[in-house]
């Protein structure tokens, strides 16, 4: 919930940046871009990291690192400033996810049951909070600045108590058999398979947290304050998704669950733009969401099935692929904009469904958790 919170109070920022900053789309792409970078240059240590220090360790400090930059994002002196902060948010909140995912995957192997989509499901819950009390204190007009450090600070304080929860070592660690090996690999193969339809969701998510407030907001005209409860109402949506997700596995194939999931958010996306009124935005922002509800933890745990690589590096591996839809997404996004409009550029999310959707075939079918 911690991880969700913090995107969905970035995500919620997105226009405080551009107006704090005076950025063009240009700029604010730049900006998303080194998050992005942040986040893949993290997991090529990720893996490692947390085969060797642990999940609990990782995560703890992850999140610390995190909920600094976080508070720090309106308090640097300028442009250049600010990329540094995003770069290093990116990493840190790349290090918290793989680490948070690893403990996910352990406690579905020693319970025997499917309980990762629920994990995410929090996730979407924490970035439908963190997005519903931006608006609430945006339309209190609380100053961002103040906002993002409160919000940073709650985040730093509950991540730090809740880690001391996690399990201290995982079944099926690196030494059970001596072939898992927790450094990065390269992914190939069914990893790199994996990886491709993780980048195509992770691209239209991605595009979703960082510009669907500022279409809102510019393209629709709605006011910031209520445009940020199209994040929330997207999150909102992905979460109650998330958490019926679990039965949905262990009934229905999910190489099935994920074509029509992706179909739904195609479909919906192009409507949505089409239309380009407010209120069926909001709606179909929630449609979207649902239908890609349950990629990440589909193909996340998919990825863990491989043999011969343990949990942390097979999710640092197909995470790199995939979280390069987050480095990608925000300056094509940017530039697309700038050529044309913001309404065009957001096909992006269109075009990346759409393949996920025909990509679908390719995930190795899971027997269904007991249970």
């Amino acid at each position: 919930m911690a991880l969700g919170a913090a995107a969905g109070t970035w995500g919620a920022h997105i226009p405080s940046l551009k107006a704090s900053y005076g950025l063009s789309e240009a700029s604010l792409s730049l900006v998303l871009l080194a998050a992005g970078i942040g986040t893949i240059g993290s997991l090529l240590l990720a893996g490692r990291i947390v085969g060797r220090f642990g999940a609990r360790a990782a995560a703890g400090a992850g999140a610390l690192v995190m909920s600094l930059m976080l508070g720090m994002l309106l308090g640097v002196p300028g442009l250049a400033a600010l990329v540094g902060a995003a770069l290093v948010f990116g990493a840190a909140a790349s290090l918290f996810d793989v680490a948070i995912n690893t403990e996910g995957s352990a406690l579905e192997a020693l319970g025997g049951r499917a309980v990762m989509s629920n994990l995410h499901g929090m996730f979407s819950v924490g970035g439908m909070t963190g997005a519903a009390v931006a608006s609430l204190l945006l339309d209190a007009g609380i100053a961002p600045r103040v906002q993002l450090f409160a919000v940073a600070l709650a985040i730093a304080v509950v991540t730090l108590g809740a880690s001391r929860g996690m399990l201290e070592t995982h079944a099926g660690s690196d030494d059970d058999d001596g072939a898992a090996k927790s450094h990065f690999v390269w992914p190939t193969g069914v990893l790199l398979a994996i990886g491709l339809l993780v980048f195509a969701g992770m691209t239209a998510e991605g595009v979703m947290y960082d510009w669907c407030v500022l279409y809102l907001n510019q393209e629709l005209g709605m006011p910031q304050a209520s445009a940020a409860l199209g994040y929330a109402t997207f999150s909102a949506a992905m979460a109650l998704t998330r958490f019926g997700g679990d039965a949905l596995r262990a009934r229905h194939s999910e190489r099935k669950l994920l074509r029509a999931g992706a179909l739904l958010a195609t479909v919906t996306m192009a409507a949505v733009l089409l239309i380009a009124h407010a209120w069926a935005a909001m709606i179909g922002f929630a449609v979207v969401g649902a239908g890609l509800a349950l990629v990440a933890p589909i193909l996340f745990n998919a990825a863990t099935r491989v043999p011969g690589v343990s949990r942390a590096a097979a999710i640092a591996a197909v995470t790199s692929v995939g979280y390069s839809g987050f480095m990608i997404g925000p300056p094509l996004i940017g530039a697309i904009a700038t050529a044309t409009s913001l309404t065009l550029a957001l096909g992006v999310v269109v075009v990346a469904a759409a393949l996920l959707t025909f990509g679908a075939h390719y995930v190795p079918e899971a027997r269904r958790p007991a249970g």
